[in-house]
C-alpha cells in the first residue's frame, strides 16, 4: 500500500543489536507501585527479547477474559452489543484491568445509529393464494426498518419493465411524484434502482405508505434477496427488501388484481451512544506510536466470543502482560478497543476522524486483531509490506504455512490505510467456507465455514479453537512487541 504523506516504517532493529543490550530489565512504563514485587517478572535475553513475553501471553490468560464476556452477555440477554447494557459492562471490565495494570486509560464517547430485530420478521401474501414467505431466502429487513404490523393492498410505484421483461433502468419511488394517486395505507411496492433505498422508504413514508417493499433489480448479482439498509435512523414504516424472483411474481400479480399482503416488523432504530477504550504506555516515542486495537462489540444476536473476544481478549491480555514483565517501549504502545464495529466501525472512524495532521502523523502502525479463533480456522495475515513481513517472518519461525487476506476496509484498520497509515492484522475467518486445499494444510473441515457461528448466538466459549487463539495471539504478541521496541531515527 502506497503511504500518502507519511514517512515509510524504519527497518527493525537487527536482531544482533537486541541481542547485545543483554538481559538488562527495565522499569514498566506505567505505575508498578500497585502490584507486589513477587508478581513483578523479569524479561531474560533471547536474540529478540520476546520469548518471554510469548511465553506469559497465553490462552489461559486470554480465556479468562473471554469467560468474563461471556458472562457479561448472559447477564444481559445474550449480547454485548454497542449501545447495550452488556457493552457497557465489558467496556468498563476492560478499563478497569487496564487501570489496574497501570496504564493511562480515558473513555471516548461517541454517538451512532443503533439498529436491532427484537423479534422474527414476517411477510406473508394474503390474498391471492396465500403464502408465506422465508426470511433470509426471499425477504429481509432494511437496516434501519421502523416497525410494525401491516395487512394492506400492495401497489406498485412506476415499476418498469414488465414481469418478463429485460431489466432497464429504475427510478421507482425515486421522486414524490412517484407517488401521484397512492393510497394512503396501502404498502408501497418499489423496485431497486438510481437513487437509495433510504430516498425510496422516505418518499413512500412522505406519501402515507403503511410500509414498504423493495425487490431487485434482476440483473446479473442482483437477483437475490436484498440485504441493505436506510443509512440511519428515521423512518418508521416497516421496510423490507426481497429477492427479484419474489418481486418478478408479486408484479404479474398485481396487473388487473388486488394483492394483500401481511408485513410484520418488531425493531429498534434509534441514535445511542457507545465509546472507546484507550490505553497508552507512560514511556516510548510520542511521535512512533504504535496502536494495537480490537472491537470490543458483538453483533446483537449473540456474546460474540471468537467475533470479537478473541481479539479484543488477546489485545488485553498483551497490555497486561507488558505490565506485569516491565517491559519499556522504546515507542508509545496505545492499546484500543473500539465500539460499534459491527454496525459501521463508527468507533475507529470517530477516532481516526478527530486526530490533527499532527496526530495522526504520530501514528507510526496500526494493528488490528479480529477473530483469531475461529473452529474451523485458517491464518490469514493482512496488511501493508512491512508489517505484513513480520507475521510472516514470525509464522516461519515456527514453521506454521499463512496465506495472504485482502480484508479492505471490513475492520478496523481501514479508516487508518485511508489515512495512509501502515496496517496489519490477523484473522482466522469468518463465514467463507474452507477449500479442499486449506484443509489439507491447516486441517479441520472442507466445505465448512470458517466459523459456523459468526454472527449468532452460538458465537459462545465452546466456538473457540484454542490452537488458532496460541498460534495466532503468538504473533499478534510478538508484532506487538517488535514495533513498540523498533528502534527508529
Amino acid at each position: 500500500m502506497q503511504l500518502t504523506g507519511r514517512a515509510v516504517l524504519g527497518t527493525l532493529v537487527l536482531l544482533a543489536a537486541l541481542g547485545a543490550m543483554g538481559a538488562a530489565v527495565v522499569a514498566c512504563s506505567t505505575d508498578r507501585s500497585k502490584q507486589p514485587p513477587e508478581s513483578r517478572r523479569a524479561v531474560t535475553a533471547d536474540p529478540s527479547g520476546s520469548s518471554e513475553f510469548l511465553k506469559a501471553v497465553t490462552p489461559k490468560g486470554i480465556l479468562e477474559h473471554e469467560r468474563r464476556f461471556q458472562a457479561i452477555a448472559e447477564a444481559h440477554g445474550n449480547t454485548r452489543a454497542a449501545g447495550t447494557p452488556g457493552y457497557r459492562e465489558s467496556r468498563e471490565y476492560v478499563a478497569k484491568r487496564l487501570r489496574r495494570a497501570g496504564y493511562s486509560v480515558r473513555v471516548q464517547s461517541f454517538k451512532f445509529p443503533f439498529f436491532r430485530v427484537l423479534a422474527p420478521l414476517k411477510m406473508a401474501r394474503v390474498s391471492p393464494d396465500p403464502h408465506t414467505y422465508e426470511l433470509r431466502e426471499d425477504f429481509a429487513p432494511m437496516r434501519y426498518s421502523g416497525s410494525g404490523d401491516v395487512t394492506a393492498e400492495l401497489q406498485p410505484v412506476d415499476i418498469s419493465p414488465s414481469p418478463g421483461g429485460e431489466p432497464g433502468p429504475s427510478t421507482s419511488g425515486c421522486e414524490e411524484p412517484d407517488f401521484t394517486g397512492f393510497d394512503e395505507g396501502d404498502i408501497a411496492f418499489l423496485q431497486r434502482g438510481t437513487c437509495s433505498f433510504e430516498e425510496k422508504a422516505k418518499n413512500a413514508e412522505g406519501a402515507g405508505a403503511s410500509a414498504a417493499l423493495i425487490f431487485n433489480r434482476g440483473e446479473e448479482n442482483k437477483t437475490q434477496t436484498i440485504r441493505g439498509t436506510l443509512g440511519k435512523p428515521g423512518v418508521t414504516i416497516p421496510v423490507l427488501g426481497t429477492s427479484f424472483a419474489v418481486g418478478e411474481d408479486l408484479v404479474r400479480m398485481t396487473h388487473g388484481r388486488d394483492v394483500t399482503v401481511r408485513i410484520f416488523a418488531s425493531t429498534v432504530s434509534e441514535t445511542r451512544e457507545a465509546s472507546n477504550v484507550i490505553a497508552d504506555t507512560e514511556e516510548g516515542r510520542e511521535d512512533q506510536t504504535v496502536v494495537v486495537g480490537a472491537h470490543l462489540d458483538s453483533v446483537p444476536e449473540g456474546p460474540g466470543i471468537n467475533d470479537n473476544g478473541s481479539g479484543s481478549a488477546t489485545v488485553l491480555e498483551i497490555a497486561e502482560e507488558m505490565s506485569e514483565l516491565g517491559v519499556e517501549p522504546r515507542n508509545r504502545v496505545r492499546f484500543a478497543f473500539w465500539g460499534a464495529e459491527e454496525l459501521g466501525l463508527f468507533g475507529s472512524k470517530y477516532y481516526v476522524a478527530r486526530l490533527d495532521e499532527r496526530q495522526l502523523g504520530d501514528l507510526a502502525v496500526y494493528l488490528n486483531f479480529d477473530m483469531i479463533a475461529s473452529p474451523n480456522y485458517i491464518r490469514y495475515i493482512y496488511g501493508s509490506g512491512k508489517v505484513r513481513e513480520v507475521f510472516e517472518n514470525f509464522f516461519a519461525t515456527r514453521d506454521l504455512k499463512v496465506m495472504t487476506v485482502n480484508l479492505k476496509g471490513r475492520s478496523d484498520h481501514g479508516p487508518f490505510a485511508a489515512e495512509g497509515i501502515p496496517v496489519g492484522g490477523l484473522f482466522s475467518g469468518a463465514e467463507g467456507r474452507k477449500t479442499g486445499e486449506q484443509a489439507e494444510v491447516y486441517g479441520g473441515e472442507a466445505g465448512v465455514a470458517y466459523d459456523g457461528c459468526y454472527h449468532e448466538a452460538c458465537d459462545d466459549v465452546g466456538n473457540l479453537s484454542t490452537k488458532a487463539l496460541e498460534q495466532l495471539s503468538d504473533g499478534a504478541a510478538y508484532a506487538t512487541y517488535m514495533f513498540a521496541r523498533e528502534e527508529r531515527r
